[in-house]
């Protein structure tokens, strides 16, 4: 994928047509259009490290600001790397309702951190927010999730690295030879947090839902019986 600024100040992009990204200020998953590039001659004549770029957002129209980092300042081109960082991010939603107290807090942390772009720092939430749910369904729900990772990897096509990365997120302990996390950059970290989402889904969500949903229909079941149920003819006594 190659990602350019031309000669005549405009920002070529091979996935141009299909750039999308979720909007930081009317939350839509929306085509971004890009409305404000750096002229290419001060982009020549002070060669920053780091270049801005402000797209408009297809469906509210709201300036959304984002920083590509520059690979290569040629004579008729500036080489950009393909993966841009959004200095706003929407805010990343989740059904907290079945989640235990201590994981509820360390992955609402974990979201922050990546609303902030600070990817390494979620990393490292992710890693306390498995270890809490880890402790919370013990050995078991343990290998259960790990069972749950490999379908993840052979489902979403994840390469060796990232699923290396993964396990050494969610599974690493300070026992380990490296007991951080990987770095990660953005898309990386997409992918940690979906995966986190997931997990938490399949652990604690979906569960809830389904006892929550039981419970309702016994609910209603008892209260139609009772409706139903013959009514004893009063006693009169002389």
């Amino acid at each position: 994928m190659s990602v350019h600024i031309d000669s005549a100040s405009r920002l070529i992009n091979d996935q141009g047509p299909s750039l999308a990204i979720t909007c930081p200020h009317c939350e839509v998953v929306s085509h971004i259009t890009p409305s404000a590039v750096p002229a290419f001659e001060e982009l020549q004549a002070r060669k920053p490290r780091h270049v801005g770029v402000v797209y408009s957002c297809d469906a509210c129209g709201a300036p959304v600001f984002t920083r590509y980092q520059v690979r290569l300042y040629g004579p008729s081109r500036i080489e950009l790397a393909p993966q841009f960082t959004e200095i706003e991010r929407a805010r990343e939603k989740f059904s907290f309702t079945y989640l235990p107290q201590e994981v509820e807090a360390l992955f609402k942390e974990a979201l922050a951190c990546f609303s902030a772009g600070a990817f390494n720092a979620f990393a490292s939430m992710c890693r306390r927010a498995a270890q809490a749910v880890f402790a919370d369904l013990g050995e078991g729900g343990k290998l259960h999730i790990f069972d749950e990772l490999n379908t993840t990897r052979d489902l979403a096509g994840l390469s060796a690295e990232t699923y290396g990365k993964l396990k050494m997120i969610l599974f690493g302990t300070e026992a380990d030879a490296r007991p951080s996390p990987p770095l990660l950059d953005s898309y990386e970290a997409g992918i940690v947090l979906e995966v986190m989402k997931d997990v938490l889904y399949e652990a604690y969500v979906r569960k809830g839902k389904l006892r929550q949903a039981i419970l309702v229909r016994r609910f209603f079941l008892d209260e139609t019986a009772a409706n139903l149920a013959p009514v004893s003819p009063a006693v009169h006594s002389s």
